[in-house]
């Protein structure tokens, strides 16, 4: 569970739900089903239009996803290093049959990483497999940021439709003007509605999950373009110190891998 998120999501909603509570004590107005429906259902709607559906669904089923831990953390880009380090060293002292042996558990976890493995073992040359997995990179980053191209899409739109009920509110309440005036109060009240729904859907929920969708493949890329990297270094049978050092400047210096370190902890 990622709590930061959710903490933000309840902090968000009870933002809202404090501000009403402290300025009235008539709470039944900002309850508008209508407006509520006109949001939810004609962004929906929209959505569906302009999209395939299947990418769509994908697109739902990740907004949930954003209250659960990322996979891809900081720590596990220095693991990565040390990986493509310890292969360097296998590969050193048996060939590319060692790395092979070595990598069979993870060809099942990890699609990429297995690909990049074949592509080493096949005997490409590095730059041949940099080219290769810097393609896969990019049109993966792409397919995978669809999702948050379409929450984007709705975002934009929830507000649109929270004008349209707002809209059809006024229409009612202007109909009923003449028969009893003291009825516009409320029912531009309840019109207005429509339009605090579409807002607060889009700031509150789609916005932020788009954002949180984007940047987590970004760091899923950011991590694919490390290890693929390390592979076109392995490639090019280059020693551990330079994997080393070329891997770090990808990172952080909080996050380098230290060989000496290694060393020193697995003489002791």
């Amino acid at each position: 569970m990622s709590l930061a998120t959710l903490l933000g999501f309840l902090f968000g909603i009870g933002l809202f739900v404090g501000s009403i509570v402290l300025s009235t004590d008539s709470y039944l107005p900002f309850l508008q089903v209508a407006g509520f429906i006109m949001v939810i259902g004609g962004t929906l709607a929209a959505t569906f239009v302009a999209f395939e559906p299947r990418y769509v669904v994908q697109a739902l089923k990740i907004t949930l996803s954003i209250f659960f831990q990322h996979k891809v953390g900081r720590g596990i880009l220095t693991n990565e290093v040390g990986r493509m380090i310890r292969w360097g060293y296998m590969v050193q002292r048996g060939g590319l049959p060692a790395l092979e042996s070595d990598a069979k558990k993870l060809r099942e976890q990890d699609r990429f990483l297995s690909f990049g493995i074949d592509l080493v073992i096949s005997g490409y040359t590095g730059q041949e497999v940099r080219e290769i997995l810097s393609n896969t990179v990019e049109t993966t980053f792409h397919r995978n940021t669809v999702p948050a191209d379409i929450i984007r899409s709705m975002a934009n739109n929830a507000p649109a439709f929270g004008m349209i009920a707002t809209l059809v509110g006024l229409v009612i309440m202007l109909d009923h003007m003449g028969s009893d005036p003291s009825k516009i109060g409320p029912g531009m009240a309840v019109g207005l509605m429509g339009t605090l729904y579409g807002v607060t859907f889009a700031r509150i929920i789609l916005m932020p999950t788009a954002s949180k969708v984007q940047q987590r493949e970004e760091i899923v890329r950011f991590r694919n373009f490390l290890v693929a990297e390390g592979l076109a270094l392995l490639a090019e049978r280059r020693s551990p110190r330079y994997i080393q050092d070329k891997m770090n400047s990808f990172l952080d210096p909080a996050l380098h891998f230290d060989i000496d370190r290694m060393l020193r902890t697995k003489a002791t």
